[in-house]
């Protein structure tokens, strides 16, 4: 099986087959899910200080936080 990976950003990589979605993170219940998956150290922060544009959720209930758009991910991802 051949595993294929997105670039989220400065260099990171994420398999594809473990993204659930990849979301905006203005709304309160995605700002909400970032919170809690930081209190159960389940984030990972790909932003390198920067602002946080998009939030991907993934099977096994990581949070990755970057600072790329989700269009842009998605775009990736084709």
């Amino acid at each position: 099986m051949d595993t294929k990976f997105v670039n989220i950003g400065f260099g990171n990589v994420v398999a594809i087959e473990k993204i659930v979605s990849i979301v905006n993170p203005d709304s309160a219940p995605i700002k909400r899910l970032i919170q809690e998956a930081r209190d159960l150290k389940m984030l990972v922060d790909a932003t390198y200080g920067r602002k946080t544009r998009g939030v991907i959720i993934t099977s096994s209930s990581h949070v990755i936080v970057t600072s790329l758009q989700p269009e842009t991910l998605t775009n990736r991802l084709i």
